[in-house]
């Protein structure tokens, strides 16, 4: 077997009790055809030099990979959903397949799947995937990685021959299996779990499993529950910070979708906003609003809120209050960085970045349907340094609001952070990559009708070169 010598395998979820766990069979598929794999995220694990026939075996029949977890196990949790508590979950359609140290950084990494088949947790469910939704997680995954956003990368994707009937798309389908990569499948839902079955001892284990696996750091702290929580709650603020500069919407942020580790993964219902709306939402069944843009920062918290109560069976609530009431200020400094980030400028201090900060939300306001979230930020990246490029392209016309000659105004005392990006090919194009869901249907149109992959592979391609452009998230 081909492997690079940074490949690493490390189970630790395993040592867990089987109280947290079932182990399951991968679905014998009728057949498995390789249609997308992430050789950019497998270099970083040591399993790039798979060939395509060994990668099949692995990520389409699930054979264990060497001196790994010896068999899947589907991960019980409970959660909120659209803040109803529902104790029938767990891994329904998918199982974590392996766990390994990540080169460079050290971080332990999670290979998870969608789509792999029935668990105990299935409810009556074929467990399958079609594969239209394993484009359009491939589709978020990257885009939101090249906007920095922390979040899964969707690593494999194998059509496995099945006909598929789902209410909300033409039927039959094609179905697929997605390999994701992810930094922690431990969701909020797994500690409510152990809260609703009043299992301190559970919790305790669980508490301790991740403070030492994902927050070492943290481990000598007092108080696990009240410092973890601490964690959970900086990691979720920036997170949100990053989705909210994005115009990402999530569209199900339930708890059971939300991880310890505060990144984003198991994309559903996605949009990215057209215009800036705070009303917008991603789930056509979201009636009420929940979840739209404007009220991802509330329903974050309220999720936080829960997690704190379930921690509080191991704890005292003070710290656990403590953590809570950081939150807002965690966020709106997160926000300020993730902004600065996205426009590539250079933080002048936090009064003047807040200043900024509210002047590019009223722009994006003033533009109204005319101006699209995306376009701004690349239109603007770099600021002032920019102005020549953005006054010369296709909404040259909407720059002149006043709001956008205050805007400029503020951009005069920021200066561009790492400038030399603003040579790279992608700023000499008038018009942004975007991620908007006709885009995606445009997409799979042609794989559903001719079996025609290369308008995906090129947005891709383009997706790449965006990440590569922005650079974003490093600060």
């Amino acid at each position: 077997m081909s492997l690079s010598p940074v490949y690493r395998p490390d189970p630790r979820f395993q040592a867990l009790s089987e109280a947290f766990a079932d182990r399951v069979a991968p679905a014998d598929f009728p057949e498995t055809r390789l249609r997308f794999r992430n050789d950019r995220a497998a270099a970083s694990v040591g399993l790039e030099a798979l060939s395509d026939d060994e990668w099949l075996r692995h990520f389409g029949r699930f054979q264990p990979l060497p001196d790994n977890q010896p068999h899947p196990l589907a991960m019980r949790y409970h959660g909120h959903q659209f803040r109803v508590y529902n104790p029938d979950l767990g891994d329904g359609r998918g199982f974590l397949f392996g766990q390994l140290r990540e080169a460079g950084t050290d971080r332990l990494l999670d290979l998870a799947t969608k789509g792999s088949g029935q668990t105990p947790w299935s409810r009556a469910g074929d467990g399958r995937l079609t594969l239209k939704g394993g484009v359009r997680e491939i589709l978020a995954a990257s885009f939101l990685e090249a906007l920095g956003v922390p979040t899964s990368r969707a690593f494999s994707l194998v059509e496995t021959g099945e006909a598929l009937t789902r209410g909300d798309e033409p039927s039959p389908t094609r179905s697929a299996v997605l390999t994701r990569l992810s930094h922690s499948h431990i969701r909020f839902g797994t500690f409510q779990r152990l809260a609703y079955l009043e299992r301190r001892d559970l919790m305790v284990q669980l508490v301790d499993h991740v403070v030492e696996i994902y927050f070492p750091g943290l481990a000598d702290e007092p108080d696990r529950p009240a410092v973890l929580m601490r964690a959970v709650v900086e990691a979720s603020a920036r997170l949100l910070a990053r989705w909210m500069s994005a115009g990402f919407v999530h569209g199900v942020l339930n708890t059971d979708n939300m991880v310890v580790t505060g990144e984003s993964f198991d994309y559903g219902p996605w949009r990215f906003l057209p215009q800036n709306d705070p009303n917008f939402v991603a789930a056509y069944f979201d009636h009420s609003g929940l979840y739209s843009f404007g009220r991802q920062p509330e329903a974050v918290f309220w999720n936080l809120q829960q997690l704190a109560g379930c921690l509080s069976l191991v704890t005292d609530q003070a710290g656990l209050l403590d953590a809570l009431n950081s939150f807002s200020d965690l966020y709106r400094a997160a926000l300020r960085g993730a902004m600065l980030d996205r426009l590539g400028l250079k933080s002048q201090g936090a009064a003047a970045d807040t200043t900024l900060v509210n002047a590019a939300f009223r722009a994006l306001a003033d533009g109204g349907e005319a101006l699209r979230w995306e376009p701004f930020f690349f239109d603007w990246f770099g600021g002032e340094a920019s102005a020549a490029r953005a006054l010369q392209g296709p909404r040259a016309q909407l720059y002149g609001s006043e709001a956008f000659i205050a805007l400029r105004g503020r951009f005069a005392d920021f200066e561009p952070d790492r400038p030399e990006r603003l040579t790279h090919s992608v700023f000499e194009h008038q018009e942004p990559e975007e991620m908007i869901i006709d885009e995606v249907e445009a997409l799979w149109a042609p794989i559903a009708q001719a079996d025609d992959w290369a308008p995906l592979h090129a947005k891709l391609a383009r997706i790449e070169a965006v990440r590569q452009a922005y650079a974003l998230g490093r600060r």
